[in-house]
């Protein structure tokens, strides 16, 4: 059969006064490392971070949308990936695109994917890709039992991550986001 594109693992964590969004540089064609350094995270302005998973061709396509529609809706992340899913959903050019994208600003985790689903999550942690719930483990078990920030997290889950599966490497790059607590 047709060799299949396997790529990533994106964990995005919250806590305290920070969120980080941290992807792995790996990229495979079938069982083969195509590339080990790829970028699949993102700053989006100074408050929202966005990884994908997938072609990375059409995420880049929808990440390009996502800055647009913050432009439009300023400080209105949700309301902007909703924006997102729905054109996703019914431009004919924008149907095919095969990706998943997590967005996280101050307030939000969300998980957007090409069915239409804009995923607010609780729990302070969301995981895509390959290595997606082999990181989120790893995270939520760091969450409950130690006071490790956000950063510390991801970085220990996704070596974690990296570990276990083999289509995620040690290789990461990561995104952060701080704000002044609030009372």
């Amino acid at each position: 059969g047709k060799l299949k594109w396997v790529s990533t693992t994106i964990l995005a964590v919250q806590r305290y006064n920070k969120a980080v969004i941290i992807g792995d540089g790996q990229v495979s064609l079938g069982n083969t490392v195509f590339k080990n350094n790829a970028k699949k995270v993102r700053k989006i302005g100074d408050n929202v971070l966005c990884g994908f998973a997938g072609n990375a061709a059409d995420a880049l396509t929808l990440v390009d949308r996502l800055e647009g529609q913050l432009e439009k809706y300023p400080s209105q992340t949700l309301r902007a990936c909703v924006s997102v899913a729905k054109a996703w959903r019914t431009e004919k050019y924008l149907k095919h695109l095969e990706a998943s994208l997590i967005v996280v600003d101050q307030n939000n985790l969300i998980e957007l994917d090409g069915t239409g689903n804009v995923v607010e999550v609780d729990g302070g942690v969301i995981g895509i890709g390959s290595g997606g719930l082999f990181a989120v483990s790893a995270a939520r078990a760091l969450i409950e039992s130690t006071t490790l920030d956000a950063e510390e997290i991801a970085e220990k889950a996704m070596k974690i991550a990296g570990d276990l599966c083999i289509f995620t490497n040690h290789n990461t790059i990561k995104e952060v986001i701080q704000w002044t607590k609030t009372e």
